[in-house]
């Protein structure tokens, strides 16, 4: 993994190294106006694009698709609905059964734009049709480009669990605009920063100190601290994928710090009720209250991180959470093991690990504490 400083000092590049299927992070503001050329560069010859957006983001779609259309040709776009019931069997089906009737072959790409919903729902799409077929994520939240967007993790839903079918189908180019997120409302930016966060607690201590001493410049959407926070956050997540892009040696769980807490209070909450940063944050004060129960930290680490999530209006409880609902949602996470919980918690900051056969009655007091 490494990062190379682009022609603006405002643009930088990250390479997500990963042998024959790398590829490359670009991260700007105000740069998209250069994505045609970019998008050249990472895919070559394109003769027929299939870009799939969210509804809520058409404007910015439908700029991209006529910059492609300049470059490449042909372009079929269709918009799917914003929100977490659009991953389903269902829309997936729909996509599939479009792209067939316009014609797409083994040449064609799929470009996702929009949220994390749109990314992994277009992924597994591309990842699907013709037994998998290149694609480009451009996100426009916060989330999607710290997080989502990079790594190659593309799903959708069951009803009784987030992300159980999916597929890993690396992307051949991401493109960071921040200015996609210009009208974004704020709940939706503040909850893609508890992912930011999570970045430093789980892997980068120096990165988790900018936080705490920036963390007012980032909610006011400061453009350098904001192009910073979302580089040091993909340089972090190239460095996992890198290491273990398939989750065979456990190393890339660590990027799940706070989510088995969070998918759980998703599933039992309904979809919607909580954003998915939201969510994560709530997650990440559960994991390490367990954290600190077990002795594996001191209570340091969780008010350090408290007290950034609070500085970035995240939530730090949710009094709805269902301890007895939540139980078994958390049996089907895909970390479980020969029926044992697992969790990833931390040491310190800049450090966690994947702790296993967690007692239940532990991980009970642990959502207590942050209801």
């Amino acid at each position: 993994m490494n990062s190379e400083l682009a022609s603006d000092p405002g643009e930088s590049t990250v390479s997500v190294d990963l042998g024959d299927r790398s590829y490359p992070i670009h991260i700007a503001t105000g740069a998209t106006g250069r994505f045609a050329a970019a998008f050249a560069e990472s895919l070559g010859d394109v003769s027929h694009v299939l870009l799939i957006y969210d509804a809520a983001v058409e404007r910015w779609a439908e700029a991209l698709a006529g910059q492609i259309r300049s470059e490449s040709g042909r372009v079929d776009a269709t918009a799917v609905p914003s929100g977490e019931p659009s991953k389903s069997i269902a829309k997936f089906g729909e996509l599939l059964d479009w792209m067939l009737d316009r014609g797409a072959d083994r040449r064609s790409v799929v470009v996702a734009v929009g949220g994390g919903v749109i990314g992994d729902l277009a992924g597994f799409v591309a990842a699907s049709f013709a037994r998998g077929i290149r694609f480009v994520q451009v996100p426009t939240t916060l989330l999607a480009m710290v997080d989502s967007s990079v790594g190659g993790k593309t799903g959708i839903n069951l009803s009784g669990a987030k992300n159980m079918v999916g597929a890993f189908w690396q992307p051949e180019l991401v493109w960071i605009d921040t200015l996609a997120m210009k009208t974004l409302p704020d709940r939706s930016y503040l909850s893609g920063l508890a992912e930011v966060i999570k970045y430093g607690v789980i892997d980068d201590a120096a990165f988790f100190d900018y936080l705490e001493s920036n963390s007012a410049a980032l909610v006011r959407r400061d453009p350098d601290v904001l192009r910073y926070a979302i580089r040091q956050s993909c340089l972090a997540k190239a460095r996992v994928v890198g290491e273990d892009e398939r989750e065979t040696s456990g190393r890339r769980a660590i990027l799940n710090y706070g989510h088995t807490f969070a998918h759980a209070i998703e599933a039992t909450a309904g979809y919607g009720t909580l954003l998915h940063g939201e969510a994560v944050a709530i997650g990440m004060q559960m994991a390490a209250s367990l954290a600190i129960q077990l002795g594996r930290c001191d209570a340091e680490v969780l008010r350090r991180q408290t007290k950034v999530l609070q500085a970035c209006q995240l939530p730090i409880t949710f009094p709805d959470a269902d301890v007895a609902a939540m139980l078994p949602v958390m049996m089907r996470d895909k970390k479980v093991a020969h029926g044992k919980l697992r969790f990833i918690l931390p040491t310190k900051i800049g450090h966690v690990e994947l702790v296993g056969d967690v007692d239940p009655a532990e991980v009970e007091t642990a959502i207590a504490a942050h209801r």
